[in-house]
């Protein structure tokens, strides 16, 4: 008789093939943006697999999410450590509208931000007030913004809770 088959866990969302691709595509973009590593040593030629750069850019202690390139852009990729900051998993945060990470009244001058970092392709030292999913507000600074094909990403380590 042969032993029950044991059920193994899913895979975890940030190691499909989509979210994989995504971090590629965010290590790639940054280093051709800022002429640097995101992740000091994690890039391509770096011998890993895409699947380890995806868990080591999941893992980074820095924050980091993605937006597609649509009318309304929705988060495509959120770390871990945009998931605690957010508050949420990554089902809640993955698919938000992007906007719907600041509040009303700090929309606008994100979305400058936005946009000039899409015309220069890239932008250092960027700095706002953000809400989590609980309505908690935080302030981020020294953030960096830079494009990833048609969307764009943001990375920064520095930030307080209000």
């Amino acid at each position: 008789m042969a032993p029950p088959a044991v059920a193994l866990p899913a895979e975890p969302p940030w190691l499909a093939d989509a979210a994989i691709d995504w971090a590629a595509a965010i290590l790639e973009s940054h280093a051709t943006a800022f002429g640097q590593p995101l992740l000091a040593g994690i890039g391509l030629g770096d011998g890993r697999s895409g699947r380890q750069r995806a868990q080591e850019l999941f893992t980074a202690p820095l924050v980091v999410l993605a937006h597609d390139g649509g009318a309304d852009p929705r988060l495509t990729y959120a770390n871990a450590a945009a998931l605690r900051l957010w508050r949420c998993p990554w089902g809640d945060l993955v698919g938000l509208p992007s906007r719907l990470t600041a509040e009303p009244a700090r929309r606008p001058e994100r979305a400058a931000a936005l946009a000039l970092a899409r015309q220069r392709t890239a932008l250092r030292g960027y700095a706002g007030i953000r809400v989590d999913r609980r309505g908690g507000r935080f302030a981020l600074r020294d953030a960096r913004l830079w494009s990833v094909g048609a969307g764009q990403a943001a990375a920064f380590d520095d930030w307080c809770r209000l």
